[in-house]
């Protein structure tokens, strides 16, 4: 038996990192070939990182402990996310 834990991207039909692989090509692929994009991982960040806090949340009852140790951060860190973004 196999006791490796199985990320919640094994168990998905459509690998989470195949989706941000066919994203990041199609935002490139977009961009005015003139301009390099500037700060991509911070832009990354915040269009990612709301929606998921936000599910997190949802799906912890809004309870900051158990939303914290689902995301595998300290709750002092997810309540300043939460903040930064105006998530209550």
């Amino acid at each position: 038996m196999d006791n490796k834990k199985k990320s919640f991207d094994s168990y998905s039909k459509k690998p989470l990192k195949d989706e941000v692989r066919k994203a990041m090509k199609r935002y490139f692929l977009q961009l005015d070939q003139k301009n390099n994009p500037i700060d991509v991982y911070q832009m990354v960040l915040n269009e990612v990182e709301p929606p998921l806090l936000n599910a997190v949340m949802k799906f912890s009852n809004d309870n900051q402990s158990k939303a914290a140790k689902i995301l595998g951060m300290n709750r002092t860190t997810l309540r300043t996310k939460l903040k930064k973004y105006n998530i209550s």
